[in-house]
């Protein structure tokens, strides 16, 4: 299956949409993006894995990296998944203890304080 990515903006937060299988193949488009982002300014971002498939640990890794780099930018980062099977994955790596995990986007992007956490 194909990767898609899709931008926009919510509040002061760049949302990341991402569709479809993210694995060894379609990762590094993930990353590169991720990157783009950073690189452009972007210290908000908030990953929408809501049409996501599948996950491995190479996206898994991906996530992992865009984390460090926006902690490093002084910036925040969280996840939209509300998919039981990519729940149960962060809940088995025990990374839904790194990454701030919102139902949905409305949520991760609210203004008081319940958003991404750095």
């Amino acid at each position: 299956m194909e990767l898609s990515l899709t931008t926009r903006t919510v509040a002061e937060h760049t949302v990341l949409e991402v569709g479809g299988e993210v694995d060894v193949y379609t990762a590094p488009r993930l990353r590169e993006r991720l990157i783009e982002l950073v690189d452009a300014g972007a210290r908000n971002v908030v990953v929408d894995l809501e049409r996501v498939d599948f996950l491995d640990s190479t996206g898994l890794g991906v996530l992992v990296g865009a984390l460090k780099r926006l902690r490093t930018a002084h910036g925040t980062f969280g996840l939209v998944c509300a998919k039981e099977p990519l729940l149960k994955i962060f809940r088995i790596t025990a990374l839904d203890q790194v990454f701030p995990i919102f139902p949905t986007v409305e949520v991760a992007t609210e203004r008081d304080g319940s958003g991404p956490a750095s």
